[in-house]
């Protein structure tokens, strides 16, 4: 009896139980090759919904790909220094819109401070676009050794006492400065001065806007003025051995120093060598609110933003924050509305701008970092020094501490795996002279919007990967290729464009001495390695004369 009733019970349990068994295989394999993510979206009424989307997740080896399809690793030597340059950045827009440049200047054989040279590294972080940045990365380099050619070459002909002082690092820095507002200046002026040269006298006599829109400049001068950049900038000069950090926005640079005790212990030295220039930092707050009315304290600065909109408070282009609202209407009929499009207007409580400098903050540093913590002997020639350079989409994932203690681990050559508590010992990091104003929002997201990882990876030769995929995930693959799977335009609420610049030093007695060749006339401009971080346009350093 009891076997009669199990055969058609088995039966049925095998009908229905196989295809539900398979089923689940396969959803789950889906589910495992896929991410699900809520997307804000419009009704059929025009309201905003959240609708979950699917979308396929990447394999490890896609990711891989693209940590690595525009980063690019250089070595070089200039005297008895080895050099050690890494570049990597990671699209969540499209277009990307951070940009890179780096340089190599050539003292004039005139300076008494020659031989030596000036070697120029630069992040630009673009936002509403990638216009103001892509133009940097072509123009920003070549502005600073204008400023610092005509520094040089007005001391001509005076005594070398007096040539030595005017290249002071006060004067550097100045000169650095002015190079940075004077472009800006230059970048704000170029739409007025082409709608000037194409305004005839009917037009003022009746006060009629022109319809420029077809221009073949109207865009060209008009988009990187109304997008905007933050730049960061590292200028060594090998001369004097000093270092020049230049911060307009909140990319951020820190740099990393090996220091030993008299046992053969160390640690990593923090240097936070610029700071996050958002209204959430206070000098940056009491400065613009000094800049104003007081009666617009209040609004000035709004959640950290300036008139609550713009994150920055230092940038270049920006013009809804720069120029005085009837320029903007004038200039916006004139080039953008026949072109659709058209300028957003100001915030409301515009009123007495700019709001938005592109003067930078100019922080001097002599080489080798000869400040040191009290117990440890100076560092040695051989010792390792290095800089990260670096938009503020690595920063929205990893501390200053975090990001020299990583680089630090792979130069001591950790491989595999590390766990984050095993790397503060086997990288442990001390604090420098300055410690990181933090200007940026730090979000708190949940798990399943953020990833979060026990551990850290190390295995990528170049350091600008390395720290990528650590802020994007470290040890955990399946958080980096989740993350990394989010396509745009949704990518842009989990991550930002990231860019990274890693240049690593030392002193190397045994290597060849290598001098560099100048082939260019000193009034010449100087041709830069530059390009959209995004670009596979592979550059080659430049060799001009300063």
């Amino acid at each position: 009896m009891l076997r009669r009733f199990w055969k058609p019970v088995a039966a049925t349990a095998l009908f229905i139980g196989t295809p539900t068994y398979l089923y689940y295989r396969y959803y789950s394999k889906q589910r495992a090759n896929s991410i699900e993510i809520p997307v804000r979206l419009r009704g059929e009424d025009g309201k905003p919904i959240v609708s979950t989307r699917t979308f396929p997740m990447l394999s490890q080896s896609a990711v891989d790909e693209r940590l690595y399809e525009h980063a690019k690793q250089e070595s070089l030597r200039r005297g008895r220094t080895k050099w050690s340059v890494c570049t990597a950045s990671v699209a969540a827009n499209d277009p990307i819109e951070d940009a890179h440049a780096h340089a190599i200047v050539a003292r004039d054989p005139d300076d008494p401070l020659a031989p030596g040279e000036w070697l120029f590294f630069t992040v630009m972080d673009g936002h509403a676009g990638p216009h103001t940045s892509r133009l940097l990365s072509k123009t920003l380099i070549n502005a600073v050794v204008l400023e610092l050619s005509n520094l040089i070459n007005d001391t001509k002909g005076y005594k070398l006492s007096w040539r030595a002082t005017v290249q002071s690092p006060d004067k550097i820095s100045l000169a650095i400065q002015k190079a940075f507002t004077k472009l800006d200046e230059e970048l704000m002026s170029a739409p007025l001065k082409l709608l000037g040269a194409n305004f005839d006298k009917e037009a003022l006599k009746s006060r009629q806007i022109p319809d420029l829109s077809q221009h073949p400049l109207a865009l060209p001068v008009m988009l990187p003025a109304v997008s905007g950049s933050c730049a960061l900038m590292a200028v060594f000069d090998t001369a004097k051995q000093d270092l020049y950090v230049v911060c307009s926005g909140d990319s951020r640079a820190v740099a990393g120093i090996w220091e030993e005790d008299e046992n053969g212990d160390g640690s990593w030295r923090v240097e936070v060598l610029s700071e996050d220039q958002t209204g959430r930092n206070p000098m940056e707050h009491e400065r613009i609110q000094s800049e104003h009315p007081p009666e617009e304290a209040e609004d000035v600065i709004v959640r950290g933003r300036v008139l609550g909109g713009l994150e920055p408070t230092r940038a270049f282009g920006d013009a809804r924050y720069k120029w005085p609202r009837d320029v903007q209407d004038v200039l916006n009929t004139a080039f953008l509305v026949g072109n659709n499009k058209p300028l957003r207007p100001p915030p409301s409580t515009f009123k007495t701008p700019p709001y938005v400098t592109a003067t930078p903050v100019v922080t001097h540093r002599a080489l080798p970092f000869t400040e040191l913590a009290n117990g440890f002997a100076p560092p040695k020639s051989s010792t390792p020094r290095f800089i990260v350079l670096a938009t503020d989409g690595l920063w929205d994932k990893l501390t200053s501490e975090e990001v020299v203690a990583l680089v630090g681990g792979a130069l001591q050559g950790l491989t595999g795996t590390v766990s984050k508590s095993e790397l503060r010992t086997l990288a442990p990091t001390s604090s420098g002279l300055l410690s990181t104003v933090e200007g940026k929002e730090k979000r708190s997201l949940k798990d399943d919007d953020h990833p979060h990882s026990d551990s850290w990876s190390f295995g990528d030769d170049n350091l600008g990967v390395h720290l990528i995929r650590n802020a994007f995930g470290g040890g955990d693959q399946h958080a980096i290729r989740r993350l990394m799977s989010i396509p745009y335009p949704h990518a842009r609420r989990y991550r930002d464009d990231t860019t990274v610049t890693v240049v690593v030093w030392k002193d190397d007695e045994d290597g060849a001495e290598e001098v560099a060749t100048v082939s260019t006339r000193p009034d010449q401009q100087v041709e830069i390695d530059s390009k959209p971080s995004g670009s596979a346009n592979d550059g080659s350093n430049a060799k001009a004369k300063l």
